[in-house]
């Protein structure tokens, strides 16, 4: 019979043997899953549980914040308990991972070798537990969580079941390490692939990039405007693409296929600042539209602007810095293209003043060279019939001559500066409509006033049509017309003033009507003239006279009955018309003196 019983029992330790190690097996194998770290550690919670038949089970590691914390958990237990964390050095966990070795007590409340936690403690004793063993999980010497088993009843815990359980926690320590590890190594991956994609991404944004400077600069090469720059640019980063001028007026502006041209507005802001850093500048205005500003720049010479304008939402809300990039790449080549364009301006401005001022001084008469180099530059120097003096009190000869070479481009004539004028020699059909147009288009460009004066070039002799333009044009300033295109033909009436040829008509005109005041106030010392100019213009008001004079009123009558002694009791009645005309022809001339 005894030996009946121990056959019982020792069949009964080996079937239980047989279950410990069968659950130890699957454990471990479910580590070579790679699964998710709860998952595997749940797993190990439910075989121990399952084979220590404890109350229940659970499994904390020690977090970031210092605290142990249940991970997993099995069998009949409170969330309450399952969220109440713990300091890593109190209690029996704080003693299981101080000694990295199993402890158990069979009363926790009434434990004395564990330094207990109030909070825990209250937990403790709205759960009921009782008895209670820990295991440390330990991964490469370092403790990092602890596994337990707890009773509701006291007790003991017998060393097969402490081995045990410290078997169930190697695995999970070992489990624990290899999901590290594998969530370290998939982190990298996933890092490295991010990685990749970024470099790839930003190989593709430079090849991008090279492509546009490669057609910028191809397209210079090739002869290229600014406006094919402009229109390069819009294609190639979308929206729309402008050059501004010097004082900030857009003078080409391109737009992508899908971009409806942007509202004009005020970019001035962007483009000072982008000036001052020589760096690209981005603004959204109002209606949601971005602008990106260049600074286009020769050294310390400030040449204009170029501007990026698209969709601050659906084409580029932050553009990428490369794109920006390429438009300050793009500023330079611009740059290089003004410059460009400058150059040959100035060479042909310089060469077509010369001509012209060759001309001028030879005229009347083309020599061979002269008609050579002309037809050289496409123009036909016997067809050169009107000269056009142009003169603006905003804008100096020298720049306003500049805006003169533009027109005379168009209309193969020339252009220049001579005897400090802005002059241009053309061919006309219609002279007045000529002049006209001249002005009209130099009144819009400038914005401002500018007088335009033509005279016709009869037998080459353009010398003496640039005298005669030139002079009328003093005499128009003088009687007030600032803002006027005409011929010389319009003011006929003054041409004794502006033509050198009628001197003596204007010199006996001038004698037989204001004559004996002349003398008498080269001899005397006096200002009857000037009196008597100053009388008519006031319309013969006394009082207004006297004011205009800065003079008494009973000066101004005895300088006019002086006059009346010079010129006779009747001035005022006989020969008044030709005495108004001889004074004001008399202020003109010497208005107009200085004139060549």
């Amino acid at each position: 019979m005894a030996s009946d019983s121990g056959d019982r029992a020792e069949s009964g330790s080996l079937v239980r043997r047989q279950r410990e190690l069968a659950s130890l097996y699957a454990t471990a194998k479910s580590l070579t899953a790679l699964g998710a770290l709860d998952e595997v550690l749940q797993s190990i919670v439910r075989h121990a549980h399952d084979l220590i038949g404890t109350d229940f089970t659970y499994l904390s590691l020690v977090g970031s914040d210092g605290r142990l914390s249940a991970r997993a958990s099995e069998g009949t237990i409170s969330a309450t308990f399952l969220a109440a964390g713990i300091p890593a050095d109190v209690g029996l966990g704080g003693k299981v991972l101080a000694t990295r070795s199993p402890h158990w007590v069979s009363n926790y409340s009434d434990a004395t070798l564990i330094e207990h936690d109030p909070n825990f403690d209250r937990v403790v004793a709205t759960e009921a537990l009782v008895a209670l063993l820990g295991v440390p999980l330990v991964i490469r010497g370092e403790a990092v969580g602890a596994l337990f088993v707890a009773d509701r009843s006291e007790r003991s815990f017998q060393a097969d079941e402490i081995a045990l359980l410290s078997a169930f926690a190697d695995h999970a320590a070992v489990a624990l390490d290899n999901a590290r590890l594998y969530e370290a190594s998939r982190t990298a991956l996933q890092e490295l692939q991010t990685a990749y994609r970024k470099i790839e991404e930003h190989m593709a944004v430079m090849e991008r990039a090279q492509a546009i400077h490669e057609a910028l600069t191809g397209l210079v090469l090739k002869g290229g405007t600014p406006g094919d720059v402009a229109q390069l640019l819009a294609d190639q980063l979308g929206g729309s693409a402008a050059l501004l001028d010097r004082a900030g007026a857009t003078l080409v502006r391109r737009n992508s296929a899908s971009c409806p041209p942007p509202s004009e507005v005020d970019l001035t802001d962007a483009v000072e600042k982008a000036q001052r850093s020589g760096r690209c500048v981005t603004t959204v205005d109002d209606a949601g539209v971005a602008h990106s500003v260049a600074s286009i720049q020769a050294g310390d010479s400030y040449l204009g602007a170029l501007t990026w304008s698209r969709d601050a939402v659906t084409d580029h809300g932050a553009p990428d810095d490369m794109d920006l990039r390429t438009l300050e790449r793009a500023s330079h080549i611009m740059g290089l293209l003004i410059l460009k364009e400058q150059a040959v301006a100035e060479a042909s401005e310089r060469l077509s003043g010369e001509l012209l001022t060759e001309l001028m001084v030879g005229s009347p008469g083309i020599s061979p060279a002269q008609r050579a180099r002309a037809q050289a530059r496409n123009i036909d120097v016997d067809r050169l019939d009107l000269v056009v003096v142009a003169d603006s009190p905003t804008l100096s000869s020298t720049d306003l001559s500049r805006h003169l070479h533009d027109i005379a481009r168009e209309c193969s004539g020339l252009a220049g500066e001579h005897l400090s004028k802005a002059t241009m020699i053309l061919h006309s059909a219609d002279d007045d409509q000529t002049v006209e147009e001249v002005h009209q288009r130099l009144r819009r460009t400038l914005g401002g006033p500018v007088v335009v004066v033509g005279e016709r070039a009869v037998n080459h002799d353009w010398a003496r049509a640039f005298s005669l333009a030139s002079r009328c044009g003093a005499v128009m300033r003088a009687i007030g017309h600032t803002d006027l295109g005409a011929t010389t033909g319009r003011y006929a009436l003054y041409a004794m003033i502006f033509d050198a040829e009628r001197v003596r008509e204007l010199d006996r005109f001038i004698s037989g009507s204001i004559g004996p005041l002349l003398d008498h106030d080269q001899r005397r010392g006096t200002n009857l003239v000037d009196t008597l100019a100053a009388y008519y213009v006031h319309r013969a008001n006394v009082a207004a006279t006297a004011r205009a004079l800065h003079i008494h009123v009973n000066t101004l009558l005895k300088r006019l009955d002086r006059a009346g002694n010079v010129l006779g009791p009747d001035w005022r009645h006989e020969n008044d018309l030709e005495l108004q005309l001889g004074l004001r022809l008399h202020q003109l001339r010497a208005i107009t003196s200085a004139s060549p």
